[in-house]
């Protein structure tokens, strides 16, 4: 009898048309039956956010010869939900998301759809992982961050992360030779100091664009963003329970309730 192979649900933010997640699909297609369903537009930014009140599309699409293949008008996280209920009919054995044009290292995990879709996928249960590549451009050279993706996919396929939990993983914009190694990591203490800049329209009225610049508040060697800054891919462990267990034995002891 045929040996049933893993099917992998390959997701974004980006759009289903970026180079990201092309590569993505190249890099984990080897190891099991692939079905993308990833988003028609661009969602970046959009952290776990579903659709409420507007009915979502989904429609197949031909981009990954004979790989099925989806886009819908919704988020990253509608995009994971359908998958399940309507194409895969039951979870799938790997979700994996990105590749992402950017960084998600450190505080970028709460805003990233990358990551939310990784962490919708955790919550139903199935082994995730998101990765994302540090360089913003169109034309990015995916190559390095196709490689550390298909061995960590497979290491999560033969050992799965217990459940609540996922894989938040970057890559440097370095060449591959100059990649010191997979450094496991926690997410670095950091921040956005943002500002908006006030514009007015051709009628009159003001508008704005967000703006900021990131601050690395953690001088730690063990965080996400020490790794990338000296040549390591970073892999962080992550979980969706924000319980502080901590604080919440010290309130129990503290507090007259």
């Amino acid at each position: 009898m045929m040996e049933q192979r893993p099917v992998i649900l390959v997701t974004n933010d980006d759009d289903i048309t970026a180079p990201g997640i092309h590569a993505l699909v190249e890099a984990v297609k080897p190891l099991g039956k692939v079905v993308v369903v990833a988003p028609d537009r661009p969602q970046s930014g959009k952290g776990h956010a579903i659709t409420l009140g507007v009915p979502l599309r989904l429609d197949q699409v031909d981009l990954f010869g004979d790989i099925e293949a989806y886009q819908c008008s919704g988020t990253p996280v509608d995009c994971v939900k359908l998958a399940r209920d309507k194409i895969l009919h039951g979870p799938p054995d790997l979700c994996v998301s990105g590749i992402n044009h950017g960084a998600n290292h450190s505080i970028n995990v709460i805003y990233s759809g990358t990551m939310s879709a990784a962490m919708e996928a955790a919550i139903e249960g199935i082994p995730s992982v998101g990765f994302s590549l540090l360089d913003y451009r169109f034309d990015a050279d995916f190559s390095l961050a196709g490689q550390v993706a298909r061995n960590l996919s497979r290491y999560l396929l033969e050992k799965p992360l217990p459940y609540g939990t996922l894989l938040n993983v970057n890559v440097p914009i370095i060449p591959a030779a100059a990649v010191k190694g997979i450094r496991l990591c926690r997410q670095a203490n950091a921040k956005w100091v943002e500002e908006f800049d006030e514009r007015t329209d051709p009628q009159g009225k003001k508008y704005y664009w967000l703006t900021g610049e990131f601050e690395n508040l953690d001088e730690g060697e063990d965080t996400d963003v020490w790794a990338l800054e000296h040549g390591y891919v970073s892999v962080v462990p992550v979980r969706f329970d924000l319980t502080h267990y901590e604080l919440k034995q010290q309130i129990a002891k503290d507090w007259p309730f």
